[in-house]
């Protein structure tokens, strides 16, 4: 059986399961490949804790729709039972679902009543240093017969083979994409005005929800120690439950003025070509999307080594990207904003990668092809090889 005889006249019906719905790397990716698939598929989505505000991101045209069925209130064994009938009910041609918060549904689908695909995307921070024995084991459990399990990283890969013990056969290297035309748009004034940031200075910049795993406070401390020496601003868009901790930093360090939050930009790539610098400074990361719409933007990158971010940056930038440590993030920031030719340099490598490697076609054709082809392992590792880079 080959791919071509997959394909069906009707749209494929899939039924995507999501801890939550809110903005996210996850969230916005599904959006992406949703509008970028349009009429071929028809989306029922799950939100375990009931959110929905990632639906703002789909196109009027997407046929859409949220489902509520996480059945919290109900003890474990009853949970899977309901998502059992669930699944036998309504008969999806497919299942995906994301990430540690899913995982029950899948372990509701281990006598296989629809194709399974799970898609990790990296850990929260109760995982950020190490691998819980509870949940290694059910994962363990859930994903090793059928399902075909989805990693946009090296690392990931490396986790659910070797520590996990899943079956190479059932598991796809498949890196994200960025649209790279779209990052490499020049800044658009009025954002930066209505910011109101500063023209006089080098411009370090970071996009990433507000969460205790992505670890700002670290990057406010390393930009702290930079400015003693270099001029420089700080400007943090996203928002999370972590803001006013930081906002409250900012102040306790008397960088009420150096250090600007944003909040939420609909439009980041304007912002990120106003920048000079592009920094992450998180526990926990696997291949995140602002790392590659920094490098589609033509930013060195500052950051710590975590997930894939060290061999997902261009050979030059490699040397930026430091241990997880205050002052060595700090000396990296302060060489970048002294050195405007090396910092545009790096840029240009970073741009170049990310149109070689990461473009974002590559991504969207590659998942088109993985929801097509049902639970046939072989064919979808055989097919995404070139692409995969398995």
């Amino acid at each position: 059986m080959t791919l071509s005889s997959v394909s069906q006249a009707s749209p494929r019906r899939l039924l995507h399961v999501f801890s939550t719905f809110r903005i996210g790397g996850p969230q916005v990716r599904f959006a992406l490949l949703a509008n970028a698939l349009g009429a071929k598929y028809k989306h029922s989505i799950i939100s375990m804790d009931g959110s929905a505000d990632t639906l703002q991101h789909l196109g009027a045209s997407i046929d859409a729709n949220m489902i509520h069925a996480s059945h919290k209130d109900l003890p474990f064994h009853r949970r899977l039972m309901a998502y059992r009938q669930f699944l036998r009910t309504h008969q999806p041609d497919q299942i995906i679902t994301y990430n540690w918060g899913a995982i029950e549904w899948a372990l509701a689908n281990l006598r296989q009543i629809c194709p399974h695909v799970h898609i990790e995307d990296g850990f929260g921070p109760e995982e950020s240093h190490r691998q819980l024995a509870r949940r290694v084991w059910t994962r363990r459990l859930a994903l090793s017969r059928k399902s075909l399990v989805v990693v946009p990283s090296r690392t990931l890969y490396g986790i659910a083979s070797n520590i996990w013990k899943l079956p190479r056969k059932r598991l796809l290297y498949l890196p994200n994409g960025v649209n790279c035309q779209r990052f490499s748009e020049k800044s658009n004034p009025h954002i930066i005005d209505s910011l109101g940031l500063p023209k006089d200075r080098a411009l370090i910049g970071t996009v990433t929800a507000l969460r205790p795993e992505k670890n700002i406070s670290r990057l406010i401390h390393a930009f702290a120690v930079a400015r003693q020496s270099q001029l420089c601003h700080l400007v943090i868009i996203g928002e999370g439950g972590e803001r006013s901790k930081l906002e409250d930093l900012t102040k306790k360090l008397n960088l009420q003025q150096e250090i600007t939050f944003a909040g939420h930009v609909s439009d980041p790539e304007h912002v990120l070509a106003a920048l000079d610098i592009y920094a992450i400074s998180s526990d926990t990361e696997q291949m995140p999307y602002g790392v590659l719409e920094a490098m589609a933007s033509a930013l060195p990158i500052a950051g710590v080594d975590v997930g894939d971010v060290k061999s997902m940056v261009a050979n030059p930038n490699q040397t930026f990207i430091t241990p997880k440590d205050v002052n060595r993030l700090a000396q990296t920031l302060k060489t970048l904003v002294a050195d405007i030719p090396l910092r545009q340099s790096i840029g240009r490598e970073n741009q170049n990668k990310a149109r070689k490697d990461f473009n974002e076609s590559q991504m969207i054709n590659a998942y088109d092809r993985l929801f097509r082809a049902g639970d046939q392992a072989n064919h979808v590792q055989e097919s995404h090889a070139s692409i995969l880079k398995i």
